[in-house]
């Protein structure tokens, strides 16, 4: 076991083919969540600005390609720019489906917003269940365990920042990483990009008194101002 946390009779690599090339694949349980998460890793990964997606896992848009949420969208476009790019690493964590509350609450979740126009947030609140209890930690410890000190890290959430940083996986830059919204999930999107801090500039202009507190940085530059403390 490395300073990377995971011990080695928990962690499984081997090659995947796939319809964009091959990538190694590697498996590992965590050991403070203890979930099975994976790493798919494309090309030599570097260790100082590796670009790199961390992608919560959510079987209805990234299996079935719902279109409520931009899950499976996002999946498909980090993967693309990984193989664009020569090199990558995507780290797909599991035990995040809803934001943490799991695939039946988040079921319920989807009734309460279609019969009652409730948000993603009010949602989840109004069934005592909370926003957001992601942890990021095990995507740092397979970083780390992959020898990435920093990365350009593709996401529209600083949350994922901070979580990295306080971990010790210095972020160098955030790629935006936005998609087409549509009639399905532009609800969804507005909600977390007025009311979670998600940067999605391309919905147009915030609803007043529900702006976020995001703030990042551009493609290929920078991210300043997010050194900080993991949070879930």
């Amino acid at each position: 076991m490395g300073d990377h946390g995971i011990e080695d009779e928990d962690i499984a690599e081997a090659d995947l083919v796939t319809r964009r090339g091959t990538f190694r694949t590697v498996a590992f349980r965590d050991p403070v969540d203890r979930n099975e998460h994976l790493a798919l890793v494309f090309g030599e990964t570097a260790r100082e600005e590796a670009l790199v997606r961390v992608h919560s896992e959510c079987v209805t848009g990234d299996i079935f390609a719902a279109m409520r949420c931009e899950c499976g969208d996002q999946l498909d476009a980090a993967l693309d720019a990984i193989v664009h790019e020569g090199s990558g690493v995507l780290v797909y964590l599991r035990g995040h489906e809803g934001r943490g509350i799991g695939l039946v609450a988040k079921v319920r979740t989807h009734m309460l917003q279609d019969d009652h126009g409730l948000d993603t947030v009010d949602s989840a609140t109004v069934l005592g269940l909370p926003v957001d209890t992601r942890d990021f930690g095990a995507a740092a410890r397979v970083l780390k365990y992959l020898g990435v000190r920093s990365v350009r890290l593709m996401s529209n959430n600083s949350d994922k920042i901070r979580a990295l940083e306080g971990h010790g996986i210095r972020v160098a830059a955030r790629v935006p990483l936005l998609v087409k919204a549509n009639e399905h999930n532009i609800r969804y999107l507005t909600a977390k990009r007025d009311r979670l801090g998600h940067d999605l500039p391309h919905l147009g202009t915030p609803v007043p008194g529900h702006q976020g507190t995001a703030a990042a940085g551009h493609p290929g530059t920078p991210v300043a101002g997010h050194q900080g403390t993991a949070g879930g």
